[in-house]
């Protein structure tokens, strides 16, 4: 037989099966018993084969009603299963968030979990680029942004202080005693902040001394935060992107000094000419909650 039985006959004998009472199964499928006897005889001559020894007040699987029954209820758990997982797919909200990819991966990817797990309706899709984001054009609910806070067309939460500290590994600490010493060090750089080493040299005062222009750099912090770790130089760190590290020992700030940008630093950004959803609202919510703050700028 090519065809499969009709659809109401299969799901009618798979509850009197189940059952093993037609009045019974009726009473689950709210129609008339004689309504469920008629599907079960139409699956029975479709396939060709008893399924059922009727009784006086009892029926029976047949043998080849047991080996129907199991394929059956393999198949109706399969369409069951694949039912509950399109279903909460349809129902949840995703929302598009944008970062940086040494943020995205040492600081939001670690934490994202526990978000998920407080809001299991709610699907952060994560995307990582440099490039500046423009709510008019592009399809993203909110961005993680380094800056001063203002930009147009946006609100601006301030998420962390953005605190510059000289970072290493123990052993390649052990090779300076002050900022001056940098000199003949290797320093770490990130394409997308170019300036920090100057700006750090300069508020240590040891810019007459060490090149801030002079080492390896790397397409992002992260790959510069590695290259550390493998004792490789001096990265110029974002303290709270490296604070693991430095709680674990595997990096350490050798110098007292840490220059503190001020405005200048990580905000969530999200498109003022448009209302906030309540998922949006929610992971505003989490994400300064996470820092600490609230502030709108």
């Amino acid at each position: 037989m090519d065809r499969l039985p009709p659809l109401n006959a299969i799901r009618a004998f798979e509850v009197v099966a189940r059952r093993l009472s037609i009045t019974v199964a009726a009473e689950e499928l709210h129609v008339t018993p004689g309504a469920v006897s008629r599907q079960v005889r139409t699956l029975e001559d479709a396939l060709g084969v008893p399924l059922f020894v009727r009784g006086h007040r009892e029926i029976t699987l047949t043998r080849a009603g047991e080996e129907y029954y199991r394929a059956v209820t393999r198949s109706m758990d399969g369409l069951r299963e694949a039912t509950v997982r399109i279903t909460r797919r349809t129902r949840r909200t995703q929302l598009k968030v944008r970062a940086y990819t040494t943020f995205a991966m040492r600081w939001l990817i670690p934490r994202l979990s526990s978000f998920h797990a407080a809001n299991k309706g709610i699907e952060v899709l994560l995307t990582a680029s440099l490039d500046p984001v423009d709510f008019r054009r592009e399809d993203i609910d909110g961005a993680i942004r380094l800056g001063d806070g203002k930009w147009n067309g946006a609100n601006a939460f301030r998420l962390v202080s953005n605190i510059l500290v000289p970072v290493c590994s123990p052993a390649v600490a052990k090779k300076v005693r002050g900022p001056a010493d940098l000199q003949r060090q290797v320093l770490l750089h990130s394409i997308a902040r170019p300036d920090d080493w100057a700006c750090w040299l300069a508020a240590a005062k040891a810019d007459g001394q060490v090149d801030a222009r002079s080492g390896m750099t790397y397409q992002s912090s992260a790959m510069a935060y590695a290259a550390a770790l493998e004792g490789q130089g001096f990265a110029i760190a974002q303290r709270f992107l490296v604070e693991d590290d430095l709680a674990s020992g595997k990096l350490v700030a050798p110098f007292r000094k840490a220059v503190d940008m001020g405005d200048f630093t990580y905000y969530l950004v999200t498109p003022a000419d448009r209302p906030e959803s309540a998922s949006m609202a929610t992971f505003r919510k989490w994400l300064l909650a996470q820092f600490g703050g609230d502030v709108a700028v």
